[in-house]
């Protein structure tokens, strides 16, 4: 039996960061539990009421968020705040799959405009790999807004 996956993102400001990847993903914060939100209802303002119904203190409101795929086929990401900051690279870390099935110029092209859409949502570009035929088809390494590294592939 297969299971389902959560991968969990240490984090200083956990919504500033569930926010980049949920733009990064095209995924969407999930409403607290028996709230039905209405369309175009912000669903981190609604966890913020949510969390003050239930007398947890302002200052523990920002603790932890998620983001989900909204078509259920992708993971769940978990933000959760920790005091320390990054420390070294990360040991795993993820691959934004922005140009399947292309090859060459048209891939690095389409990794380009990838990067410079994360650019201005606030990652950090810090390498770009060129094609090594036959294998390696280039990609570019960056970072979100807390020094997390992922590559656009």
């Amino acid at each position: 039996m297969s299971r389902h996956v959560q991968l969990t993102f240490d984090a200083h400001d956990p919504a500033a960061l569930s926010s980049f990847w949920r733009d990064v993903l095209g995924y969407v914060h999930p409403g607290p539990p028996g709230v039905d939100l209405p369309e175009g209802t912000d669903p981190l303002a609604a966890w913020n009421d949510f969390l003050a119904r239930m007398g947890v203190p302002e200052e523990q409101r920002n603790e932890r968020s998620a983001i989900e795929d909204p078509d259920g086929h992708g993971p769940r990401l978990f933000f959760q705040r920790v005091p320390e900051g990054k420390a070294a690279k990360n040991r795993v870390h993820l691959d934004v799959r922005a140009a399947p099935g292309l090859r060459g110029e048209e891939r690095m092209a389409a990794l380009e405009a990838e990067c410079d859409r994360l650019l201005a949502l606030g990652a950090t570009r810090i390498r770009r790999y060129e094609p090594d035929p036959p294998l390696g088809g280039g990609h570019i390494v960056m970072a979100d807004p807390e020094g997390n590294e992922f590559c656009l592939d």
